[in-house]
């Protein structure tokens, strides 16, 4: 691209497009938000002044055009478009946040805070800068909502003007965009926004494909403005007799939506058959837009044939985006399948600028529905700061695009959640206290498991009990990213008391083997073991995977010299920060099958090559027994649509964390409540479950089996001391079978 212009010519430029931003913004500016936008161009002229794009245009033009987006596009007020002009001042130029405050006030240099890269992390392999740099971004949820709206402009602006980027950069680019801003940018209620990004990431990481499906849009073009005038020419009759004052409009489905239903349905272009979409947009005749909105319908539908199962209602119960609509599919014209959206001038204002731009700085209004429900319930979630930055993305993003579902409350309240959200997801929605205290669930009156997958329509009633702890395996059946972020919240905590108990025992056994408990030895051990930290190495004896056995092989080791100098000579002792870092590491090292989470063999496949921790799955093979494969592998939609009673599902896994099954025969006097005390010492227990318990009473004595899930053999040694204590138990013996 040859960028050719005068310093004249280009100063000419900036001034006609800085007169197009302010005319163009959507809230109406006073003289004093003029003002400081004036001031923050210029600001933004003098920084900017020596650096130039890859296009070879002057910076400045960036800033200003992702203000303008900030302006007219999304619809917010002047400090977001002084924000949007200084948006990489800190990052590019001399000028610092101090310096943005001290000009601009606290609130700009906030907004500009929350815009600026992490240019640099320290060394280590647990970090993204990509991953930290969205976590700092997404934080800023915290404290204005404005930071992911201007990020999303800036984004919207790079992939606008990226041809001059090299490919792999493009690539990059554009991935990221699909996997975070496009998801952002819908779950704001930025539509044509999130359009747009959808069909450049398209352009590309598909090229081809996105180039062929709009030179077939282009070329039909002329038969789509036809077809929705004759749509229109049938319908008006039926409008205007009841005097609606209203504009029909015509669209063909993004460029991303087509591909997509493409693939769904493996199907080509010409056989998708809603390639298109026709808007009725109206002026409420009278002051219920609802009753207007149905009253349409019912015209629309005197006409043309509807799909009664592809009706949306969005107007009764507006999306959590703020999106209010009616949809319909009808059979139009040429008996074509047609989607027609009917909504007020309104509603259409709030798809199209995002109701995220407007509902609280414009109005000031604040409400527990759509958008800002939704926003209120992130701000909690995001408290929880501590979780690995990658972890954190991906929790995140299970929000952004998931379908929702609507269930209500035993009271009757209507609660929405993601389509594939469990029990347990809606005991964390109603509270934190709930889901953590969560015993078990009721849906439609009858019991069912916290795993239970809810539908529309569901009422859900949730049992608490205050002895209640959660456990790891939750994590594999909760979706949205409030409970996975305070299901971890909580496991952490439970892990800092198991450590501290491992902590005060290894003190004890040091003492007893005559080892100083110190840093030196410290050191020695988590290297012996393997590990990464030491709080590590407490958590491992306070859960009984290191024994007394294993400590005793240490002392030997540690006693033999010779053996002693090579290892120290061949083995690096772990660094001082990493040594007191309080969090257990997973080491992958162990991978299970099924809902038992068996051990079985198994080989890896050469078309993904899965390593530990890799998210998998497992295919039987008719020769090769069980092959692992990645849950992206190029083959999984093939094996998964044609061979799904072949695949088995898999899991890696931390060898030292994992569960086994026991089964306990009990006996003893048949005192009242011994169920009762049996249950609370197994409950009381940290990562004890209990599968099923038998008991029979027969004349003053009792006999039973309990089968539970336990770490090791030291955690069910010390349980089953723990039951020899209970009043009336007699003997407690371990057997194979139940």
């Amino acid at each position: 691209m040859n960028y050719k212009a005068t310093i004249e010519e280009e100063n000419k430029e900036i001034a006609k497009r800085y007169k197009n931003l302010l005319k163009e913004t959507y809230q109406t500016l006073s003289r004093s938000d003029k003002l400081m936008i004036r001031k923050a161009f210029n600001l933004s002229v003098e920084a900017h002044s020596n650096q130039r794009r890859k296009t070879g245009e002057p910076y400045i033009f960036h800033p200003i055009s992702v203000a303008k987006i900030v302006a007219n596009e999304i619809g917010l007020g002047a400090t977001s478009i002084a924000a949007a002009l200084l948006h990489d001042v800190v990052e590019d130029t001399k000028y610092t946040l101090d310096d943005i405050e001290r000009l601009f006030g606290e609130t700009v240099a906030r907004i500009v805070s929350g815009l600026t890269k992490i240019s640099s992390l320290k060394k280590d392999k647990d970090h993204s800068i990509q991953a930290e740099n969205f976590r700092k971004m997404l934080l800023t949820l915290h404290d204005d909502v404005r930071v992911i709206l201007i990020k999303v402009a800036d984004r919207l602006h790079n992939m606008q003007t990226m041809d001059a980027m090299p490919a792999y950069k493009q690539v990059k680019i554009a991935s990221e965009t699909l996997y975070i801003y496009a998801p952002l940018a819908h779950r704001l209620g930025l539509y044509n926004i999130k359009t747009e990004l959808e069909d450049l990431g398209l352009k590309y990481t598909e090229p081809e494909v996105y180039n062929d499906i709009l030179s077939k849009i282009s070329e039909s073009k002329e038969d789509q403005e036809n077809y929705i005038k004759s749509f229109e020419n049938t319908l008006n009759s039926g409008l205007s007799k009841e005097s609606f004052k209203y504009q029909i409009k015509g669209r063909f489905k993004s460029i991303y939506s087509i591909r997509r239903k493409m693939r769904k349905q493996n199907v080509s272009f010409d056989e998708v058959y809603d390639k298109f979409a026709i808007r009725i947009i109206y002026d409420p005749s009278s002051k219920d837009e609802k009753f207007d909105a149905w009253k349409i319908y019912s015209i629309v539908t005197d006409y043309f044939k509807p799909n009664p199962s592809r009706l949306r209602d969005w107007i009764s119960q507006p999306k959590s985006t703020g999106y209010e609509a009616l949809h319909i599919t009808v059979v139009g014209p040429e008996a074509k399948w047609v989607e027609v959206q009917i909504r007020s001038n309104r509603m259409d204002e709030i798809a199209e600028k995002g109701y995220a731009a407007h509902f609280k700085y414009k109005q000031g209004i604040e409400s527990d529905n759509g958008l800002e429900g939704w926003l209120n319930r992130l701000k909690e979630t995001l408290e929880n700061q501590s979780i690995n930055a990658i972890d954190f993305v991906e929790d995140f993003k299970l929000n952004l695009y998931a379908k929702e579902i609507y269930v209500f409350t035993p009271n009757g309240d209507l609660k929405s959640l993601p389509k594939g959200a469990s029990a347990l997801d809606f005991a964390f929605s109603i509270h934190t206290d709930v889901g953590l205290k969560c015993r078990g669930v009721k849906v439609n009156g009858k019991l069912v498991p916290l795993s239970f997958e809810l539908s529309s329509g569901d009422q859900i009633e949730v049992i608490t009990t205050s002895s209640n702890k959660p456990n790891a395996r939750w994590l594999d059946f909760v979706i949205t990213a409030r409970a996975r972020t305070k299901i971890k919240t909580a496991l952490k905590e439970q892990e800092k008391k198991i450590a501290e108990e491992g902590k005060a025992i290894l003190a004890r056994k040091l003492r007893h083997l005559k080892i100083n408990f110190n840093e030196k030895s410290l050191n020695e051990l988590v290297v012996f073991f393997k590990l990464k930290t030491s709080f590590d190495l407490f958590f491992r004896i306070g859960n009984g995977a290191i024994d007394n056995t294993q400590l005793k092989n240490f002392v030997s080791q540690r006693n033999n010299t010779i053996v002693n100098f090579f290892k120290k000579r061949l083995t690096r002792a772990p660094s001082k920060e990493l040594i007191n870092k309080e969090e257990v590491s997973t080491k992958y090292d162990d991978l299970v099958f099924g809902i038992e989470e068996e051990k079985l063999d198994y080989t890896t496949s050469k078309c993904c090559k899965p390593i530990p921790g890799d998210k998998v799955f497992g295919f039987i093979t008719i020769n090769e027994g069980i092959k692992i494969h990645k849950k992206d592998c190029p083959n999984s939609i093939s094996m998964q649509s044609n061979y799904a009673y072949r695949v088995i599902k898999a899991k890696w896994i931390d060898s030292t964390n994992q569960e086994f099954k026991a089964i306990l025969k009990v006996s003893g006097e048949d005192n009242r409540g011994i169920v009762n005390n049996l249950t609370k010492i197994i409950s009381n227990n940290m990562d004890v479950f209990i599968h099923s318990i038998n008991i029979a009473g027969n004349e003053g004595i009792f006999d039973g089996k309990l089968s539970i899930s336990v770490k090791n053999r030291t955690q069910l040694n010390k349980l089953i001391e723990k039951i020899k204590k209970v009043e009336g138990v007699k003997k407690v013996q371990r057997v194979n079978t139940m």
